[in-house]
């Protein structure tokens, strides 16, 4: 068997995702690599190197992993799929509900295989909780609370283009994606209406540096406390620092979601209840803890069961080892995945409208359902429906 040619496009913060899936003589091999910045086409090996994506795809590569800022993903996306490559595009699938459209309607018609990075579906905190789920241990789930805390959101989010809502909407989709999809997975049911409030409360007024000028040396690596000692922010910073999300599901879950980017620590709690307990986790990477309520009624008291999180070693706790190992596997045979771009097309609806509500003083708006012959290309079982 040869190694499947991957052409990695976009080789800045994510390339050592595209990096776990080099393994010439096992597989795969990354064959081209393109960037628009000549210095990041050193960090991934590769025959040849590119600055133009759609150089790029007329080359023999098999397959491409798109890595790009959030508000390029739609056009690469929908080029490589007509270009015949299956593609591996980085969440947020999109960040408008149209583009993620198009790109799932693109798949539709050239058949090609489309694969979606939603990684926190290998995450080993997020397995275990549905694992819980699946085994009724706590029930029917009825409702879900997700608290975000991102401790490091001065330095990963308003230093470059994420703070820009041109280039993401917003955070509130942006960072959400990956939870509001966790969510629906644990749920079992997609946001049907949601309505949101948010603010930049802390961000807004610190040390900016003029345009065109790059991040200090060392900006992903040094956390500054408190965060009111941030300098040499994004010029242009218009995405809300803190938000509040709720959202009915079309299975009648009730969620909410909270995203703080100036709390002192990184992780998220998500709480589910059900018809018959609840769960928690403390910590969400490997050795964190599960615990479940589910016994009786009382007032605080211990759980009366504590799961830990595997070991694992890798990138995300071990998800982005995974999640490039189930790739491979589609991208060569096809098949089911844990990933789904139907579910990465409403995370991303959720996540949009929340951010028009939250801009919009908390008006509350309905998901527009995906159009019904994309839905049974993806999903074949609601042919039915």
């Amino acid at each position: 068997m040869h190694d499947l040619r991957l052409g990695v496009i976009g080789a800045g913060q994510r390339s050592t995702l595209a990096a776990t899936a080099h393994r010439p003589g096992r597989g795969c091999r990354i064959t081209a690599v393109c960037d628009t910045d000549p210095a990041a086409l050193t960090r991934l090996p590769a025959e040849r190197t590119f600055t133009d994506y759609r150089d790029l795809l007329e080359s023999d590569v098999d397959a491409v992993l798109v890595a790009t800022p959030d508000d390029t993903h739609a056009e690469i996306a929908v080029a490589a799929l007509r270009a015949g490559k299956t593609v591996y595009l980085e969440k947020p699938l999109a960040i408008t509900i149209d583009d993620c459209d198009e790109v799932l309607r693109t798949a539709a018609e050239t058949g090609t295989r489309l694969y979606l990075g939603h990684n926190m579906r290998h995450m080993g905190v997020v397995r275990l909780m549905r694992e819980v789920v699946a085994r009724g241990e706590i029930g029917v789930p009825k409702t879900i609370w997700v608290r975000h805390f991102v401790g490091r959101g001065g330095e990963y989010y308003f230093k470059d283009w994420h703070a820009d809502r041109r280039r993401t909407t917003g955070l509130l989709l942006q960072k959400a994606a990956h939870d509001i999809d966790v969510i629906h997975w644990l749920a079992g049911g997609y946001t049907e209406r949601v309505s949101a409030f948010g603010d930049l409360m802390v961000y807004g007024d610190l040390d900016r540096r003029p345009p065109g000028t790059p991040p200090a040396e060392g900006w992903l690596r040094e956390w500054p406390w408190p965060p009111e000692s941030s300098t040499g922010l994004h010029h242009r910073i218009d995405v809300e620092d803190v938000s509040v999300m709720n959202m009915r599901l079309d299975n009648g879950v009730i969620a909410a979601y909270q995203q703080c980017h100036f709390s002192p620590d990184y992780w998220r709690n998500y709480t589910v209840i059900g018809t018959r307990g609840r769960l928690e986790n403390l910590g969400d990477g490997p050795g964190s803890v599960v615990r479940v309520w589910n016994s009786g009624q009382s007032a605080y008291r211990e759980p009366d069961a504590t799961y830990r999180v595997p070991e694992a070693a890798g990138g995300h706790g071990g998800a982005d080892e995974a999640i490039i190992e189930e790739f491979l596997r589609f991208a060569r045979h096809g098949g089911p995945t844990d990933t789904s771009p139907v579910a990465a097309r409403m995370s991303v609806a959720a996540g949009y409208l929340a951010t028009l509500s939250l801009r919009d003083g908390g008006t509350p708006f309905d998901v527009p359902p995906l159009d019904a012959a994309t839905l049974r290309y993806f999903m074949p079982e609601k042919l039915s429906d």
